[in-house]
């Protein structure tokens, strides 16, 4: 790194408690890892225990070694607190389930980091019926979000839901009525298109959660990892074009696992960026997103859809605590 971090070495307390999906490899790892090594409490919510336990094991001997060499904001406690919760986005029950436990466990949430996902993937449908890359990149990361929130609105300053989205999302447009891709047959599905927009999506919900949350303690940012050299880089195969590519790699090329993280641990720790929402970062700076995302009729479109998909899992609480007095306003 040249001596120049791309995020900042600091001393997070014990009590702030960080969850974040998908973290058992690539950059949820080092995220996970870096995080719980400036001392604050990590949950790390995976599909596998069995893959979580083993990452976690693997967390904590990187941190002794990083902490013998005396490398800089590492804590000096004995073991890291990281702990695992079972998540499959695949499975909305999978998702309440998670917010049972979390809730049963009586902490409060600081820094919800969405970052578990997939990359281009055929047509296929979850248990719910829903489109796969809609429910697992969006729709289960939006649930859980809604549920925990109030927690976060109880759990005192500067909490931060950070959404891991992609460049990718400026390459589509916004078409309501392909959201589940229904009226395409295995061979007409563009898997890459149907990735690109699960990640437009993302950026939409940074919008219009923002607009709701705009009198609280939460704040929603969205950010571009890079192009990290990691097992869901390789489901593009031949689906990106050149143009494509160089838009995703931009001008710096790709990034190591490590690297790739960089951008998500900065949003999530900087001091700096207490209070700031509605930014999307790349290479930890802010960043443009497309016109299509700002567009706030189609938001607004895609935010009434995604409570219509999720109506069986939202009871009026949740609802009235998600919308608070937007819909008066509106």
């Amino acid at each position: 790194m040249g001596g120049k971090h791309s995020f900042p070495r600091v001393s997070l307390p014990g009590d702030r408690v960080v969850l974040i999906t998908g973290a058992n490899q690539g950059i949820g790892y080092h995220t996970a890892k870096w995080i719980a090594m400036m001392g604050a409490r990590v949950i790390i919510a995976c599909r596998s225990e069995e893959k979580a336990r083993e990452a976690i094991k693997r967390m904590n001997t990187e941190f002794l070694e990083d902490k013998g060499k005396g490398t800089e904001g590492v804590s000096d406690l004995e073991e890291l607190n990281v702990s695992f919760m079972k998540l499959d986005n695949a499975s909305l029950k999978s998702v309440m389930a998670l917010v049972e436990e979390f809730k049963a466990s009586g902490l409060k949430l600081h820094t919800l980091i969405c970052n578990a996902g997939i990359g281009v993937h055929k047509q296929e449908y979850t248990e719910d019926e829903n489109e796969f890359l809609f429910q697992v990149n969006y729709l289960s990361h939006f649930l859980l979000t809604a549920h925990l929130l109030p927690i976060m609105k109880t759990s005192g300053p500067d909490c931060r839901v950070i959404l891991v989205s992609s460049v990718a999302h400026r390459m589509v447009s916004f078409q309501l009525d392909e959201i589940q891709g229904k009226q395409f047959t295995e061979n007409t599905f563009d898997g890459m298109k149907f990735y690109n927009r699960s990640k437009l999506y993302q950026i939409m919900q940074m919008f219009s959660m923002n607009r709701r949350l705009a009198d609280s303690n939460v704040t929603v940012t969205s950010l571009h990892p890079g192009v990290v050299e990691t097992g869901l880089l390789d489901t593009f195969g031949g689906g990106v074009s050149g143009a494509g590519l160089r838009l995703l790699r931009g001008v710096g090329g790709s990034k190591t696992s490590f690297e790739g993280a960089w951008t998500t641990i900065n949003a999530a720790v900087n001091p700096k960026l207490a209070g700031v929402r509605d930014v999307y970062f790349s290479d930890s700076k802010p960043s443009t997103v497309s016109g299509q995302s700002r567009n706030k009729r189609d938001q607004e479109k895609i935010w009434t859809y995604t409570l219509t998909c999720l109506k069986e899992h939202l009871n009026e609480d949740i609802i009235k605590d998600l919308e608070g007095t937007f819909r008066e306003m509106s």
